[in-house]
């Protein structure tokens, strides 16, 4: 798959081109990147998506952007993995905002992609205070020569969305939101030296270090999977502030990778989360917590030892 930046040359190859943030790349997007390989199959032209780092959302409303559910990094191996050819990432700024709906198209999608088809959902809007619409799109496409289609946006009776994902999250519902996802909600960051504690406990952690923008699932304890050098390892998963030890501790995740003994500093982990054990507690003692977590390790090993992580390898 090629990725084009801003200041990359173009191929010049005819496009059938999908537009989008895709976060999170949940199965409303899914079936537009399965739409978009069959059409551009059927019109034997390149299948190329459209995408924004940083999303316009926190650009233009910092303050109001929804927390992300998946880095550029993540969205573009999942492109790769779905069959998209080209990727064209155009970073989103307050410049590119004030570019009019017409000549996006006309540098985007026509000079840049030369697209014949293009896909975006019903609501699509884009260009210059949002004026570009899926009505305008078709009307300057039977000017310029392309197509446009409307691609799905529901599924199972109800819309597939990022909104979504992001309540079932805030609820810690990782079912729901491994429902709209397709898989498992996965969480990309570096492991960050630590304080030690989990290892005195018994229990080494990797501290995930995490953008403030990244979504988290709810506070508690997880049964999840973590990728070490190609090899799935079971992993007990903390996501809260340590009650135990500190009254207003900073909101940590902490991954303990069951049976791996190895060093895991300054390496990018892909955490899975499969199942919510627990919420956060605080226990009597120190050594009643250390058995609690025992049993939680026991639990992670048991749903690991049940779970297909093939799924995961869409974003992970």
């Amino acid at each position: 798959m090629k990725v084009r930046h801003d200041g990359d040359e173009t191929s010049g190859e005819p496009s059938v081109v999908a537009i989008g943030v895709f976060d999170g790349l949940h199965r409303g997007h899914q079936a537009v990147i399965a739409q978009l390989i069959d059409l551009s199959r059927q019109c034997d032209a390149t299948a190329s998506v459209v995408t924004f780092d940083p999303s316009p959302a926190s650009v233009l409303a910092p303050e109001r952007a929804p927390r992300q559910l998946s880095t550029i990094d993540q969205r573009l191996e999942g492109f790769e993995t779905l069959g998209v050819d080209q990727v064209r990432v155009l970073t989103f700024s307050r410049a590119l905002s004030n570019e009019s709906a017409r000549e996006f198209i006309d540098r985007v999608l026509v000079h840049d992609l030369a697209a014949r088809c293009v896909l975006v959902g019903e609501d699509f809007h884009f260009g210059h205070n949002r004026d570009g619409n899926l009505a305008l799109l078709r009307a300057v496409g039977v000017e310029r020569g392309f197509d446009v289609v409307a691609a799905p946006t529901h599924g199972d009776g109800a819309r597939w969305s990022s909104s979504a994902v992001r309540r079932a999250l805030t609820a810690g519902d990782l079912e729901e939101a491994r429902r709209i996802l397709g898989h498992p909600f996965t969480l990309r960051g570096g492991v960050a030296h630590g304080d030690n504690r989990g290892e005195a406990l018994g229990f080494p952690t990797a501290n995930l270090s995490v953008a403030d923008e990244q979504a988290l699932p709810a506070e508690g304890v997880y049964a999840g999977a973590t990728l070490i050098d190609g090899t799935w390892w079971p992993a007990a998963i903390s996501v809260g502030t340590r009650p135990q030890f500190y009254e207003d501790g900073a909101l940590l995740v902490e991954v303990h990778a069951v049976g791996y003994e190895g060093q895991l500093y300054d390496r990018t982990l892909d955490v899975v989360f499969l199942s919510r054990l627990r919420e956060q507690s605080t226990f009597a003692t120190v050594d009643e917590l250390v058995a609690q977590m025992g049993r939680d390790v026991a639990k992670t090993q048991q749903m690991f030892e049940r779970e297909s992580l093939e799924e995961s390898k869409l974003l992970g």
